[in-house]
């Protein structure tokens, strides 16, 4: 019997360029025989497919449109359309306002527009937004990155899990988490910015966002270049005193 636990699976967490041995973000979650990529960002595809080809995956979620976070995408494009993969309906994706255009834009080579719903079934997301993928149910909460993204909360077994994508510290956030078994938050930040609007987690928001959500665990990721992955841990650590993990790239955690 197949079990509806929630495993996840870091396919790369590096910002805002892959590294020579991590990709950007990307992670695959399963829950039962559904799987699910979540976040497509440069060299993930790779990752992706010593797990699983693209014609078995069952849905695709996008938290924003930066590239280190959506540039998979473009190749995904041509691999589910003009190679070896054989798909019988388009690949659900779940993504932000705008997200086929935009995919289709860079695509488009002559007058004739790039069939990216032949690859894809987009779904736009907005905040709020529930779906059910198999036994995993994904709800989407708008969050605080200076432009149309979403965080992501998937539960499957009686178990959650929440991915912060990319934000600041907000509200949104902490009340998607709110209980979780484990938050995937991102730690891009050094320090908070001097002038204008926070975009991101510094280590410290990181902790502070698991515990005032109550999560369970926190796994840090997305660290960026100024930050080494020991330090962040560490520096999370002083705001969260549960269990805190880094995602390394080909990491597992069961949920």
């Amino acid at each position: 019997m197949i079990s509806d636990s929630l495993h996840l699976t870091v396919l790369g967490s590096a910002t805002p360029y892959p590294s020579v041995d991590n990709p950007c973000s990307g992670y695959l979650v399963t829950g039962g025989d559904v799987r699910l990529w979540m976040d497509a960002g440069t060299g993930t595809l790779a990752q992706l497919q010593r797990h699983v080809r693209l014609d078995e995956l069952d849905a695709i979620w996008i938290s924003h449109l930066h590239a280190d976070h959506s540039a998979d995408l473009l190749t995904a494009y041509y691999g589910a359309l003009f190679a070896d993969v054989r798909l019988t309906a388009p690949i659900p994706l779940f993504g932000p306002p705008g997200i086929a255009d935009r995919l289709a834009h860079f695509l488009t080579n002559t007058s004739v527009r790039s069939p990216v719903e032949s690859a894809f079934a987009v779904h736009e997301l907005y905040d709020g937004h529930r779906a059910e993928v198999g036994p995993l149910t994904l709800t989407s909460r708008a969050v605080a990155h200076g432009m149309p993204a979403f965080a992501l909360r998937v539960e499957a077994g009686g178990r959650a899990l929440v991915y912060s994508g990319d934000t600041a510290p907000c509200a949104n956030l902490t009340s998607l988490a709110d209980g979780c078994d484990a938050l995937l938050c991102e730690a891009e930040s050094a320090s908070a910015p001097t002038r204008g609007e926070p975009v991101h987690h510094t280590p410290e928001d990181a902790g502070e966002t698991a515990r005032s959500a109550r999560a369970g665990r926190l796994i840090v990721t997305h660290v960026g270049r100024f930050l080494t992955p020991e330090k962040a841990l560490v520096r999370a650590g002083t705001r969260f005193e549960g269990r805190i993990d880094y995602a390394a790239p080909g990491s597992s955690f069961s949920i």
